[in-house]
């Protein structure tokens, strides 16, 4: 990629994105999409900052002002508020807080779906109001302000004051005007926000009145001139002045406490009269904040979390070819990258041939991206009103990507599949698979480096990771390898020999035989020697196990070549027996089971408990659908717990959670 034509081309991107927003009130992409944008926008102009433009939009915190109004000057700044897409970037913000030696207590608001506004008032009169604009100037939007019911014309108190908020259209006002609009054939406005920035715009007062716009006003700018120390206290000060403010705000002590109200807030969405799209978090202490300070852009001292999109948009680049551990060929999409649910998802599969062929899809083609059962990327529909005749159609490939010989398939199948079972493919996906966390779990040994090793010729079969340790000299001297992940590595493979025989079993790639079969198989047989010399018939009488797994893993066991790595494996140190020592059981509440944690647990960590639930087979997903197994309940769990007894779910307070994943019998 040429990174100042990539830079080049993101500035017109999205200078042209704020042109059609904030001036045409057009907008002609997503809000993800231009998110996605200026992230990458921002990381390439901090790692070349020769390459950035004077026009970039990253010098601005907003839009321009709007010709047809006169400009007006923020005395303080309006800055924009930096927002962050997932837990990790939150527990950043907060580690990057303390690291600067203060022990913060939070406020969490509603981010408001509208337009920002600052309210200036003398002696307790409305005398102006602004657009935000640039940050330093924006638009005198006063009489058009005046018609909004819910922003003072006059105070409590006769007080010279600036306050900001964010003025926004209800859900219901849309519905009526855009039913209005239809009737009289004109086109329906888009959303709320849209809504409340177009119509805050208009030149006519009188229309702007109609439109019943409304307003909650959310930060004093200059708190310590009016005495007062906390954000709180100022939300109060507001309050009492005669400002609406928000009732939907929490004062927390820590990072479960925000990721509790975000979890709260995020589920009951959808029943507020009003569009949110995300949660605000700010430092509560106005001295910290004053010493915490700005960055050109944002305050260092809050951020935004932005609700993930359940579905978002983003450009299909390619689609190449993988083959896996049995030789399936798999066609993936190469994406550019886009945030889903708070992941950064740049590849996704397609699944086969004719899933691609029913969509219709293309290479460039912008498509939908969600995560299918919130866990899983997945590529949607292409959205063809936006093809612009540059897109390729897709062509499947008829050889094997990797070792030439030509691809087959059955009439019984959906896939295409490589016959040639020493394909070099094969090999190195089933040691990756063999290294994974959820069969050896060793460190180190991810998908790149087990290519090398194997490209090296290091390893060439999964019991070669055993005697890795002879090409001590050579990995060293590798680029990005040294001496201390060296020896990392070489004790994580050491620690690997001690795994319990149903991680062998998995690790070993056996045709139909996951983690849970393998567990099934450790804890009955035993010993690896004894499901070895087992029989069909012994297998199929094996809850769980029926005749297809069964004649896999009698094929497995009966491959001379497979029984020799086997052997090399016990020769090596490698546990083959199952360690049955009160403490390692198979825990049936939790295996192949997927959980929702909702609400603040008091003895355990969100993160610790969705770890220990996954340590013993279960999935943690963020949203209850009719395949949630359970529903972990802790204090304040919002309405997933409705949805649960509505669904009818099985619901665990922490108590019995807590006491199922102690007992796993």
């Amino acid at each position: 990629m040429n990174i100042e034509n990539r830079i080049n081309e993101l500035t017109d991107i999205l200078n042209k994105a704020n042109y059609d927003y904030y001036v045409l009130d057009n907008p002609t992409i997503t809000d993800q999409e231009f998110d996605k944008y200026l992230r990458e926008l921002i990381s390439l102009e901090m790692e070349y900052p020769n390459l950035k433009r004077e026009d970039s939009p990253t010098n601005r915190v907003g839009g321009e002002a709007i010709e047809g109004f006169k400009k007006v000057s923020h005395n303080i700044p309006m800055l924009s508020i930096e927002d962050v897409f997932n837990e990790e970037e939150i527990i950043s913000f907060d580690k990057r807080i303390k690291k600067e030696g203060f022990d913060p207590r939070y406020v969490c608001e509603l981010k408001i779906d509208g337009l920002s506004v600052s309210l200036y008032y003398e002696k307790g009169v409305l005398v102006r109001a602004a657009t935000r604009g640039n940050g330093t100037v924006g638009d005198d939007i006063t009489n058009n302000v005046k018609t909004i019911k819910t922003i003072p014309l006059k105070l409590n108190k006769d007080i010279d004051i600036e306050v900001r908020g964010e003025i926004y259209m209800s859900k219901k006002v849309l519905e009526t005007l855009n039913n209005e609009r239809e009737k009289n054939g004109l086109t329906k406005l888009q959303n709320t926000r849209n809504a409340a920035s177009g119509s805050i715009k208009l030149l006519d007062s009188k229309e702007v009145a109609k439109r019943k716009l409304e307003a909650w006003i959310y930060h004093l700018p200059n708190p310590l001139d009016y005495g007062i120390k906390t954000h709180m206290e100022a939300l109060e000060f507001m309050h009492d002045l005669g400002f609406r403010t928000n009732p939907n705000n929490r004062l927390v002590d820590s990072i479960d406490g925000i990721l509790s109200f975000i979890d709260e807030m995020g589920n009951k969405r959808s029943s507020l009269e009003y569009d949110i799209d995300g949660v605000v978090v700010k430092v509560n202490d106005i001295n910290m904040q004053q010493m915490l300070g700005s960055t050109s852009k944002y305050p260092k001292w809050c951020i935004a979390y932005k609700f993930p999109a359940t579905i978002n948009y983003t450009k299909l680049i390619d689609i190449i070819f993988t083959v896996g551990r049995t030789g399936q060929i798999t066609p993936n999409a190469v994406l550019e990258p886009v945030i889903v649910q708070g992941s950064t998802i740049k590849r996704a599969t397609l699944h086969n041939e004719d899933n691609i062929v029913n969509k219709n899809i293309m290479i460039g083609d912008i498509v939908e991206i969600y995560k299918a059962g919130d866990v899983i990327p997945a590529v949607g529909n292409p959205l063809i009103e936006r093809r612009t005749g540059n897109e390729k159609p897709f062509v499947m490939i008829d050889k094997c990507p990797i070792c030439g010989t030509k691809i087959v398939r059955k009439e019984s199948d959906a896939d295409y599949f490589c016959p040639n079972e020493m394909c070099p493919a094969r090999n190195v996906e089933s040691l990756i698979h063999f290294a994974s966390k959820d069969a050896m779990n060793i460190e180190g040994l991810g998908d790149s480096i087990m290519e090398d090793l194997y490209n090296y010729h290091y390893i060439k079969d999964i019991s070669d990771i055993y005697i890795l340790d002879r090409y001590k000299d050579e990995l060293e001297s590798l680029e990005g390898y040294g001496e201390k992940s060296v020896k990392n590595l070489f004790l994580s493979i050491d620690e690997s020999k001690n795994n319990n025989l149903d991680r062998l079993l998995f690790g070993l790639g056996i045709k139909n035989v996951g983690s849970k079969t393998a567990k099934v198989l450790a804890k009955k047989f035993k010993t690896l020697d004894n499901i070895i010399n087992t029989d069909v018939d012994t297998l199929i009488n094996i809850p769980d196990i029926g005749e297809v797994i069964a004649l896999s893993i009698i094929n497995y066991f009966h491959d001379d070549n497979n029984i020799k790595v086997i052997n090399k494996l016990k020769e090596y140190g490698v546990n083959t027996n199952y360690i049955d020592d009160g403490n390692y059981v198979m825990n049936d509440n939790f295996v192949d089971k997927i959980f929702v944690l909702t609400g603040t647990l008091n003895s355990i960590t969100r993160n610790d408990a969705s770890k220990l639930i996954e340590d013993n087979g279960g999935r943690v997903t963020s949203s209850v659908t009719k395949n949630t197994s359970v529903v972990i309940v802790g204090d304040n769990p919002g309405s997933k717990y409705d949805k649960a007894i509505n669904l009818g779910i099985e619901i665990w307070d922490e108590d019995k959670f807590l006491e199922l994943i102690n007992r796993g019998d």
